[in-house]
C-alpha cells in the first residue's frame, strides 16, 4: 500500500503474540529505505527522467518524495508489479523562479540529510524542519559543509533542525573538509550531488572514524552505477568530477534490514523463515544477516535468491562489531540467549531517531533483563524475562524489537507499533501472517493476530 502522506505515524497499544511452537513462513518484505531515497535524489538530479520500480513506500520514503517535489522534481505513481505498491517515474528538476518552500523531514535522516546540499542546486530559500526530537538529531558537519561550499545558512546559531537554506541555482563545489564521525550520512549526503557542483567534489574526512561505511560504499556504488565517477582509492577522501547524471531504470532490492525481524523470528522459535528475492551481491548493511544469525546458533542459506533461516535448540550470545541499524534486533535476541552478549562499534546510535543505546537498556531493563550501556555499545545477561510495556520512543526498530521479545515473553505490550510506519507500513499484517504459520498440536495457530490493548 503506498504512503498517502508524510504525516505522523498513529500512536496504538499492541499486544505483541508469544508463540510456543515454531513458525515456517515464507514471505517478502518491501523495498530498501536506504537504495529508495538515494535513488530519488539521484533521479531529481539526473538528465533525464527517471523510473523506480518496486520502491518502498513508507512516511520516509513519502517525506523525500514531499521535499524533492517542494524542489520542483515530478514524481508520479505508476503502475508496476511490486507486492508493496506502485512504481515511480521522476522527473528531474529544471530551473525555475526562485520561490521560498518549507521541507517536512519528519525523523527522516535521509531527508535531513541528503535533500539540504540539493536545495543549494535551486533558486530560493529553503526551510527545513521535522519531528520533536529530529530537532536533536547530529546536523552541524552538513550545516557546516553547505557554508563551507558558499551557501547561506540561517540556523540561529544552533547547528541543528530548523534551519533554512538560500540557494542560487548553482554550488561551486570543490575541495571540503568535514567532519562526519557522527553520521555516514554527511558524507553520502554530499557525494550524491556532488557531480552537479560546478567544480564537481573533493571531499575528506577528519576526526574520528566513520560510523557505517558500508552505507557510504551503497553511495558510492550507486553512484556508479548511474555513470558518476568516484574515485575512493584514498581512504577518507572522495573525488567527484563535474558531469550528467545518467537517467536511469532501476529495480530496488527488498529491505535485508527490514527482513531482520521476520529471521530473527525463526531463531526465537527454533523455526523457518524464507525470505524470497534476497540479491546474491548487495551494498545493503542487511546482508549480514547470513554472517550474524548463525553466530546465534542458527542456520543461514542462500539458494537461488531464497534466503533461509532456521533457529537452533537455543540462542546463543557471543561478541557482534559494528552493526549498525541492526544493532536493536540483535540486542532483542541477544536478550533472550543463553550466554552473555557485547555489541561494540554502535556508539552513533545514539544520534538516531532515538538514543537507542539508552533505549534499548531501558526496555530490556524495564521486562527484567540485565543490560548495560558501554562507551560504544551494549552489555547483555541472559535474564529471565517478564511482561510489560515495552516503549518505542517513535523509533521503528525499537519497535521491532519489542516484538521479537514479545515472541518468547507473555505480556509484552509494544507502546507503539504505529512508528513502523516509518520504513514498513505493513509490519503488523506481516506479523501476523507470520504468526499464524506457528501451529499448535491441533495445526491452529498457538497466538492470536497482533491485537489492539486499552
Amino acid at each position: 500500500m503506498a504512503a498517502s502522506s508524510g504525516g505522523a505515524p498513529s500512536r496504538t497499544g499492541w499486544r505483541a503474540p508469544r508463540l510456543t511452537h515454531p513458525v515456517d513462513a515464507d514471505l517478502s518484505v518491501p523495498g530498501s529505505k536506504s537504495l529508495t531515497n538515494r535513488y530519488l535524489v539521484l533521479a531529481a538530479l539526473a538528465d533525464g527522467p527517471c523510473r523506480l520500480r518496486r520502491p518502498l513506500h513508507s512516511r520516509d520514503s513519502a517525506l523525500m518524495i514531499d521535499a524533492l517535489r517542494g524542489l520542483g522534481a515530478v514524481i508520479e505513481e505508476v503502475p508496476g508489479d511490486g507486492d508493496f505498491g506502485p512504481d515511480l517515474t521522476v522527473i528531474p528538476l529544471r530551473g525555475g523562479t526562485p520561490v521560498s518552500r518549507t521541507v517536512d523531514c519528519g525523523l527522516a535522516g535521509t531527508v535531513m540529510r541528503f535533500v539540504p546540499p540539493l536545495a543549494g542546486l535551486v533558486s530560493g530559500t529553503t526551510t527545513f524542519d521535522g519531528d520533536p526530537h529530529a530537532r536533536r538529531r547530529p546536523m552541524g558537519s552538513i550545516i557546516d559543509a553547505l557554508r563551507g561550499l558558499g551557501l547561506r545558512i540561517d540556523d540561529g546559531g544552533a547547528g541543528s533542525l530548523p534551519f533554512s537554506v538560500h540557494g542560487e541555482g548553482h554550488v561551486r563545489g570543490g575541495r571540503l573538509v568535514i567532519d562526519a564521525s557522527a553520521s555516514s550520512q554527511f558524507v553520502s549526503a554530499l557525494l550524491l550531488v556532488g557531480a552537479r557542483f560546478t567544480d564537481g567534489l573533493h571531499l575528506e574526512h577528519v576526526g574520528k572514524p566513520v560510523p557505517s561505511l558500508d552505507h557510504v560504499r551503497m553511495t558510492v556504488e550507486t553512484l556508479r552505477a548511474v555513470g558518476v565517477a568516484v574515485d575512493d582509492s584514498v581512504p577518507n577522501t572522495w573525488r567527484i568530477p563535474p558531469g550528467p547524471i545518467t537517467a536511469f531504470d532501476v529495480a530496488v532490492e527488498p529491505d535485508l534490514s527490514n527482513a531482520g525481524p521476520f529471521l530473527a523470528a525463526a531463531v526465537v522459535t527454533g523455526g523457518t523463515v524464507r525470505v524470497r528475492n534476497w540479491p546474491e551481491d548487495t551494498t545493503q548493511v542487511g546482508d549480514a544477516w547470513r554472517r550474524i544469525l548463525p553466530l546465534m546458533g542458527a542456520t543461514a542459506v542462500l539458494d537461488g535468491g531464497v534466503l533461509t533461516v532456521t533457529g537452533g535448540a537455543s540462542i546463543t550470545g557471543g561478541t557482534f562489531a559494528d552493526t549498525s541499524e541492526l544493532a536493536p534486533t540483535v540486542a532483542a535476541l541477544c536478550a533472550l540467549a543463553t550466554t552473555p552478549s557485547t555489541l561494540t562499534g554502535i556508539a552513533h546510535l545514539r544520534g538516531h531517531e532515538t538514543d537507542r543505546l539508552a533505549a534499548l537498556v531501558t526496555e530490556i531493563t524495564n521486562l527484567g533483563g540485565d543490560a548495560e550501556e558501554t562507551v560504544d555499545g551494549l552489555v547483555i545477561r541472559p535474564a529471565p524475562l517478564h511482561g510489560g510495556v515495552f516503549s518505542t520512543y517513535d523509533d521503528h526498530r525499537m519497535a521491532t524489537a519489542g516484538a521479537i521479545i514479545g515472541l518468547a515473553v507473555d505480556g509484552v505490550d509494544v507502546e507503539n507499533i504505529g512508528t513502523t510506519a516509518k520504513t514498513m507500513p505493513e509490519f503488523p499484517e506481516l506479523w501476523a501472517g507470520l504468526v499464524r504459520t506457528a501451529g499448535g498440536p491441533d495445526g491452529a495457530p498457538d497466538a492470536p493476530a497482533p491485537r489492539a490493548t486499552a
